[in-house]
């Protein structure tokens, strides 16, 4: 019979793999594993290098637990900050569309907040969109797998009042230099951006105007030295731009909203 990991143990050898919060982390792995084996392969997971989220199967975000699968981008808490925009913002009855969803996290997160809504996420990534289905369900979301727009149903055009994008915005050539959990556990196409990391969110806000109802909004984050390309997109596709910043999460908004 193998002896069940104690946690002092556990911190010894997170701490010895170079995990920084490796107390809070077995504290964790504990409370999640069902059993003494399961603990035992979740601290060599993580030891490995894998995202703790990834490990335990969810993330807190938005104050959520939020399933997350390997190979499926991570919610970070920055982003919680978008999702405070958004709901600010967000009409009643609102219709709100997660595009480039990964797990659901925005959608789930902020019509948690909301009374009345209807909820549509949608992702390139079948694992991506098969962990969407789970998080959105308990508010009646449904989930789509393709391209950008491409899969979502003809009569959500012109009906979109939140439109909530978290577009990848890493320029190609830095991919490699995000930390290894990150470019190693989560899908490619979550995070590279192309050259100048502004690729998607251009095909984004080149189409985002047909589905948007009038006085609807798309939120998405960038880098602050993002700004004026992402803003001058915006722009381009015929939505005017606001900026937000927050220095609580280091993190900045745009909202582009449609006129009419």
């Amino acid at each position: 019979m193998t002896t069940p990991l104690t946690e002092s143990a556990i911190v010894s050898r997170l701490r010895a793999a170079g995990c920084v919060f490796a107390e809070d982390e077995a504290q964790l792995i504990l409370s999640t594993a069902r059993t003494g084996a399961d603990a035992s392969a979740m601290v060599e997971r993580r030891a490995a290098g894998e995202p703790l989220e990834h490990v335990l199967g969810w993330a807190w975000f938005c104050g959520l637990r939020i399933a997350v699968e390997p190979g499926v981008f991570v919610p970070r808490r920055r982003t919680e900050f978008l999702v405070r925009r958004a709901h600010a913002l967000a009409p009643p009855e609102a219709v709100v569309l997660d595009l480039c969803c990964g797990s659901g996290a925005l959608g789930a997160a902020l019509v948690s907040g909301l009374e009345e809504f209807a909820l549509h996420s949608a992702d390139i990534e079948p694992a991506s969109v098969r962990c969407a289905r789970r998080n959105i369900a308990p508010f009646g979301g449904l989930a789509y797998e393709g391209d950008l727009f491409e899969p979502l149903p003809d009569a959500l055009r012109g009906r979109v009042d939140v439109l909530l994008c978290n577009v990848p915005y890493v320029p190609t050539g830095e991919v490699g230099l995000l930390p290894a959990e990150a470019r190693d556990h989560e899908p490619r196409v979550a995070l590279d951006g192309g050259p100048d990391g502004l690729d998607v969110l251009r095909r984004v806000t080149a189409e985002a105007p047909r589905w948007l109802a009038p006085h609807g909004r798309l939120l998405f984050e960038t880098s602050e030295r993002q700004v004026a390309d992402a803003v001058a997109a915006v722009e381009q596709g015929g939505l005017s731009a606001v900026v937000a910043t927050s220095e609580e999460f280091d993190a900045t908004v745009i909202v582009g909203v449609k006129s009419v």
